[in-house]
């Protein structure tokens, strides 16, 4: 029997089967979550279409919940945040900051609403513009921020009058699970529904008649996937995919005062972040100068278990990845590059441990350079013109986000304004916000997340035309 149960119409559900939940910082079995059977997965479908009808009746209703959900996240946030630690490897305190995140995730859709426009009010008529809910939508989330990225989902799918079926990644299952469980206290029972299961569960659930629209965040190859599915029923779609993002830096900034804002921005969450810096553009000119202070700093980074206080920098999620970064640090080497840190392998047992890592002298065409790497290795990449910095920026299939970095704000945006991306920051990355639009252009991804668009997305529309 699993740890953790499924939550189906608002009560815990247990299955015969179950699947091994590691922590990476040690490599070894932490605890066992259930394995959805198909027949729990329709349960979790039906009790969602029955309760979403009455869920979407009442807005005060919705507002309230999402405040209570809110408050439910904070107030259990050490008993999640330790869970988190544990199953997905990162720093206890930046465990911490995601469910605060997610908190106020919650918090802001609860606070929004959507007005009824009236686009013609005459002798003749009135028209309005309603917003409705689509019915149930099914989430499906990564084990690299799985909290916060579920929040992105449930919160702006209730809000809108939807019901919920999420299933987290099952490398981090556990802490959705906890929090299926801690939700049903303060939601309507079928509203959210949390189940579990290999990768196999995830095409059952895109091809499930029921779900009216479908929210993936995950890798580009199985977004296209998850769109073959969801088209054979016309769902609805919303893909948070790859990112491969370009940060740009002037020749007016001072190498020694923002390269631990650059660091930092590149390995936040060990790298496992879609928007993190992936690739850095610098001054040839002060090309060793970026090498040497980046490759300081990550020598100088505590790398160690999550849950030791110390820690500034955990395990890589699963030993997969921590095999894909590792390759393509060692393509990189073989392509010319050079390791600028320390390369001494980590002495850190069976966990999933990958030293962060320095690149110079990278050409573009090695895979750490064209690829989403992931993980914690920054390929620093010398430029002669600000022109051919953006053209190269620009040359990939990614289009997630992107920064530049500058003393000139007003040249540095009109820079940022050429980038090829959903989201272009000047002198800051990494920065998303719940009010914000969060969007990917070319193979990153297709709708929004975030703020009143995210809202939208989870609703359709419909005209109601009154005639006098």
């Amino acid at each position: 029997m699993s740890d953790y149960p499924l939550t189906i119409n608002g009560r815990a559900v247990t299955t015969a089967e179950s699947m091994a939940v590691n922590n990476p910082a040690t490599g070894t079995r932490y605890a066992d979550a259930p394995v959805c059977t198909p027949e729990n997965l329709d349960a979790a479908m039906r009790s969602a279409q029955e309760a979403q009808i009455g869920w979407a009746r009442d807005d005060a209703q919705r507002k309230h919940a999402l405040q209570q959900c809110a408050a439910t996240l904070t107030a259990n946030s050490e008993r999640i945040a330790s869970l988190l630690t544990a199953e997905q490897g990162k720093p206890l305190t930046e465990a911490l900051r995601e469910v605060a995140a997610a908190a106020a995730w919650y918090g802001y859709y609860a606070s929004l609403d959507q007005p009824v426009q009236v686009i013609q009010d005459d002798d003749a008529a009135r028209i309005e513009v309603h917003h409705k809910p689509l019915g149930v939508v099914a989430a499906i989330t990564p084990w690299n921020y799985p909290i916060l990225l579920s929040s992105w989902k449930i919160a702006p799918a209730l809000r809108a009058g939807n019901s919920v079926v999420l299933k987290p990644s099952p490398f981090t299952p556990l802490t959705s699970l906890l929090i299926g469980q801690l939700f049903a206290e303060v939601l309507p029972a079928g509203v959210l529904n949390v189940i579990s299961g290999p990768n196999e569960l995830g095409p059952l659930i895109t091809a499930h008649p029921t779900p009216r629209k479908i929210s993936f965040t995950g890798s580009t190859q199985t977004g296209k996937q998850v769109a073959a599915s969801a088209a054979t029923t016309l769902k609805r779609l919303t893909l948070e995919l790859g990112g491969n993002d370009a940060a740009i830096v002037l020749d007016d900034v001072d190498p020694d005062t923002i390269a631990e804002k650059l660091f930092w921005a590149a390995f936040i969450n060990n790298g496992q972040t879609c928007i993190a810096i992936k690739r850095l553009y610098v001054p040839r000119s002060a090309y060793g100068k970026y090498v040497d202070a980046l490759a300081a700093i990550a020598d100088q980074a505590v790398v160690g278990d999550g849950s030791a206080p110390a820690t500034q920098l955990g395990p890589l999620n699963n030993e997969p990845q921590r095999a894909r970064v590792a390759e393509l640090v060692n393509e990189a080497v073989q392509s010319g590059a050079k390791i600028a840190t320390d390369s001494t392998p980590l002495d850190r047992g069976t966990g999933y441990f990958h030293r962060p890592t320095i690149l110079a002298d990278v050409p573009d065409h090695a895979r750490v350079v064209a690829e989403e790497q992931f993980g914690p290795a920054l390929p620093v990449l010398a430029y002669d013109s600000i022109d051919e910095a953006i053209v190269r920026a620009n040359s990939t299939d990614f289009g997630l986000a992107g920064s530049v970095w500058g003393s000139d704000i007003d040249l540095a945006q009109k820079i940022a304004d050429r980038l090829e991306c959903g989201t272009a920051w000047v002198n800051t990355h990494a920065a998303p916000s719940p009010r914000s639009p969060f969007t990917g252009v070319k193979d990153s991804g297709l709708g929004v997340e975030n703020g009143p668009w995210g809202l939208e997305s989870y609703t359709q529309l419909q005209t109601q035309y009154l005639a006098r």
